[in-house]
């Protein structure tokens, strides 16, 4: 079942739902479609899995993190850095959530666990803000939902823009230096924003 979603993630990242085809999929996995129709029900059913496997795959990657071992504007960095890194190594992840935007979030929507996987990530954010709010290095009045939704525009951007904007501003956004300097600027840019 794990190598049908790995294909499948690759399907659907590349041609969206209505794109990807079950027939592909069969056939790069050598299984039937029968098979899949067995286990996931449907084309969306698949679909669905590969979005709560994709959100499972992130968040089971930031427990790992250890923010709680870091000072609150280290593990702060850490957090953002990590995002940065994880968006622009994954690309598929980011255009399987564009996608999914796409259809106006109607397949999450569906979900039964896609809320109960983001509670980490938000609860980590909370406890790291609180750690610096009573350290005296964070200001007051920041929500962790605001803050999460911050960090994930600015590194989803990088990724989701990278071909328009690269094309307009004549300029290579694939270019390690070029990432580089965006990892460090969006790093600065959230630590400035959430400083005392």
């Amino acid at each position: 079942m794990a190598g049908i979603l790995e294909v499948a993630m690759a399907e659907f990242a590349e041609k969206g739902l209505d794109g990807g085809r079950i027939d592909a999929i069969a056939a790069t996995t050598r299984t039937s479609k029968r098979m899949i129709y067995y286990y996931f029900g449907s084309k969306e059913g698949l679909y669905l899995a590969v979005l709560e496997e994709s959100y499972r795959r992130m968040r089971a990657i930031e427990a790992d993190l250890r923010l709680e071992d870091l000072a609150p504007e280290d593990a702060l960095r850490r957090l953002v850095g990590f995002t940065f890194d994880h968006h622009y190594g994954n690309q598929a992840y980011i255009r399987l959530v564009m996608s999914e935007n796409i259809q106006r979030g109607s397949y999450l929507a569906q979900s039964k666990t896609i809320q109960q996987l983001n509670v980490p990530a938000i609860e980590a954010i909370q406890k790291l803000y609180e750690r610096g709010l009573q350290q005296g290095v964070f200001r007051v009045g920041l929500e962790p939902v605001d803050l999460h939704a911050s960090i994930s525009a600015l590194t989803f951007f990088n990724v989701s823009n990278q071909h328009t904007f690269g094309l307009i501003f004549k300029r290579d956004m694939r270019a390690r230096q070029t990432q580089m300097g965006r990892r460090d600027s969006i790093i600065d840019m959230v630590v400035r924003f959430v400083r005392k």
